[in-house]
């Protein structure tokens, strides 16, 4: 098996800002694995918070890239979990070669990858379209260059409440809050109430990743489901969240990659949460392979291709919210 590297610097349409940061460009590698006239392709983020950056991924992959091309017999599972003990301080990395390993293993078999997990696609979800934190002109001005079903506002301000409210006489839109750790639990419980009746649907990991007390407080006394995300980051983390949180968004970064992820998401079904996977500013590659998960899911933030000025793939395509599969086998995805 032959193992490719491709970085790139994806140039956002708009200034991407959350509660933590801003940027105008997402740096990303993609990994092909190469055998038997078949690639598959897989792809992972840079992630300041994470402490992710595309050096640190290539280069921990080059220094075991013949360990790594000797696996091609592997199945999936089999081959996470044998680079698993190497890469548990890079999932980042671990993620991007499960990804492309998944890609080339359902191409090998003429087949979707989604049907190589034996999962039907007739109620898949919507994804929502992410409206940064800005200006409320310009806000509304994204929401207006996009029309869609679902729009995940990112919050975290001391203005929430009146940016919601500006941005409701706007649209019917389905609202999803993401307030990416900024709120305190008194600013939390509060919020829902007022949110609620703005026609918000739940809140994305309001208090920080690891207020655990304040999580439990809030879980009793919120109006609003609450999703966790940084506090849901590996497997063991499911089991956690019950009792603190009513759903789990899965990253595929964070977590190691498609492998872990489904059983994650598989995990907190038996355990009754609801069930979400998020992105991280992915191309087409990234993209598409969520998409075979979405059968598992109650909710999906896959948007991050739509949010790119150029993108460097093709894969499935997203038209009013809902996604159709490409007709390529695999997860779907072709680099141009």
């Amino acid at each position: 098996m032959k193992i490719k590297l491709h970085s790139f610097n994806l140039e956002l349409k708009h200034t991407f800002t959350i509660s933590r940061e801003s940027h105008n460009f997402q740096e990303t590698l993609i990994v092909a694995l190469i055998s038997d006239g078949f690639q598959g392709f897989g792809e992972a983020t840079s992630n300041p918070y994470y402490n992710s950056t595309t050096d640190k991924m290539i280069h921990i992959i080059k220094k075991n890239m013949a360990f790594i091309a000797s696996l091609s017999a592997e199945k999936p599972a089999a081959f996470w979990q044998k680079l698993q003990p190497i890469f548990k301080d890079d999932l980042f990395a671990l993620c991007a070669l499960d990804m492309a390993f998944n890609d080339l293993y359902a191409r090998k078999q003429n087949k979707k990858l989604y049907e190589v997990w034996g999962l039907k696609i007739d109620k898949n979800p919507m994804t929502d379209y992410t409206i940064g934190i800005d200006s409320v002109d310009k806000m509304v001005a994204k929401m207006k260059e996009l029309p869609w079903p679902i729009y995940k506002i990112k919050l975290g301000t001391k203005d929430d409440i009146q940016i919601v409210t500006e941005l409701r006489k706007h649209t019917n839109a389905i609202f999803r809050i993401d307030a990416n750790c900024g709120w305190s639990v008194e600013e939390a419980i509060e919020n829902s109430y007022k949110l609620k009746e703005l026609g918000v649907e739940f809140l994305e990991q309001p208090l920080k990743a690891d207020d655990f007390e304040g999580a439990k407080k809030l879980y009793k006394k919120s109006a609003l489901p609450i999703i966790a995300d940084e506090s849901c980051i590996v497997e063991t983390d499911v089991e956690k969240c019950v009792g603190l949180f009513h759903g789990v968004n899965v990253k595929l970064t964070k977590c190691g990659g498609l492998t872990p992820g489904k059983r994650m998401l598989e995990n907190a079904k038996k355990l009754g949460l609801k069930t979400m996977v998020g992105c991280m500013t992915e191309s087409a590659v990234g993209i598409s392979a969520i998409a075979h998960l979405l059968p598992l899911l109650d909710y999906v933030d896959m948007d991050g291709s739509l949010l790119l000025k150029e993108d460097i793939a093709t894969g499935i395509t997203i038209n009013n919210g809902v996604i159709s599969y490409a007709e390529t086998n695999g997860i779907g995805a072709t680099l141009l």
